[in-house]
């Protein structure tokens, strides 16, 4: 053997070595984190946005971060991320705050209110005025950290399979419903139930339920509501705006690098207002879609509909808040931060159009 094959042969020994050596180094250096997601992937807006945050993760971090994500059910149940993410079962959910109001009701606040603000003076309360800082408080005796993650545009407030000529034949009715505005369908008679985003259409096609809301045109549309109820109404008085959360396991997130931590809010503050804007530019091309393909027909509430709308609003937050502590704390801060921003917004306030028609 020749000195040259010799020195050729231990080279490639030493690299061979080397290669074995480093490669638990680097698999090391690699952070993997688990997220389930409360929305299907293909699910626009909500859904998409949590694979668009994985692989921007995966970008920023020069693929040195993976936050692998999991469709609903794959992991865990939609609507048991709580547990799951405060027991360290799995590091992340993407979920949202209602979700989670069997365990404190005050947490539907931090999704949505009914005849609630626009997105800015909402997200003001949030991130700006202590509202985010209840909801950490909270989170903190689960083991529980939470970063808002996406915000979408106005919802649709319902279809139903029949034209609600007034609030008063809502009673008697079954509907899923979200939130807080759950609440105030009960109070005019209607027995709600929260289902999962891939339950709603069955049980719609099953007569579970008589009528269901969840989102938006393009998300409805594309849950099928379409082809069972006809007739969807307007304005989405419950869900003027909603703000979700990535929910993470606490020791989990202690875990992580100063870098990585700034890369998971860098990423979700862009997924909130890439969410926001995106959502609200979609839904009037979708709304002509169903008009025109599927004989949906476009409804508005009257304001004698939304007066009674907003009076059950305001017994559901009395009733609520006379027995729930939290939940009058909650309230309580957010209506005292709109009474504050009222100088500012109702200064700004303007009609569609100043023009004689």
């Amino acid at each position: 053997m020749s000195g040259i094959t010799r020195a050729l042969l231990m080279s490639a020994a030493v690299a061979v070595t080397a290669a074995v050596i480093a490669f638990p180094a680097q698999a090391q250096d690699k952070v993997r984190w688990k997220m389930q997601s409360a929305f299907g992937s293909q699910l626009p807006h909500i859904g998409t946005s949590a694979v668009r945050f994985s692989k921007n993760v995966d970008r920023l971090s020069g693929g040195k971060f993976e936050i692998k994500f999991y469709e609903p059910g794959a992991l865990i149940p939609p609507l048991e991320c709580f547990d799951a993410v405060s027991k360290g079962s799995i590091e992340s959910c993407w979920t949202t705050p209602g979700y989670h109001t069997g365990k404190y009701p005050a947490l539907a606040f931090f999704t949505t209110v009914p005849f609630g603000p626009p997105i800015g003076e909402f997200l003001g309360w949030k991130q700006f005025g202590g509202g985010n800082q209840l909801r950490d408080e909270i989170y903190a005796k689960h083991g529980l950290v939470a970063i808002d993650s996406f915000a979408i545009a106005p919802e649709t407030s319902g279809w139903f399979r029949n034209e609600v000529k007034s609030v008063a034949e809502l009673k008697g009715m079954k509907m899923r419903f979200f939130g807080l505005g759950a609440q105030v369908m009960q109070k005019l008679g209607v027995s709600t139930q929260l289902l999962a985003a891939a339950d709603i259409y069955q049980a719609l096609e099953r007569g579970v339920i008589d009528a269901t809301e969840f989102s938006m045109p393009t998300m409805d549309t594309r849950l099928g509501f379409h082809q069972i109820a006809k007739f969807n109404y307007f304005p989405g008085w419950h869900q003027q705006v909603s703000v979700s959360e990535l929910l993470m396991n606490k020791a989990a997130w202690d875990k992580l690098s100063d870098q990585n931590k700034a890369i998971i809010e860098i990423a979700l503050g862009e997924s909130t207002m890439h969410t926001y804007v995106e959502s609200d530019h979609s839904q009037f091309a979708a709304m002509a879609e169903y008009q025109a393909k599927n004989g949906v027909k476009v409804k508005r509430w009257s304001d004698e509909d939304l007066a009674a709308f907003e009076k059950a609003w305001m017994e559901v937050l009395a009733e609520e808040s006379a027995k729930d502590p939290l939940f009058k704390k909650v309230a309580d801060h957010y209506l005292d931060y709109r009474k504050k921003f009222s100088v500012w917004g109702a200064s700004q306030t303007m009609k569609p159009t100043y023009l004689s028609k």
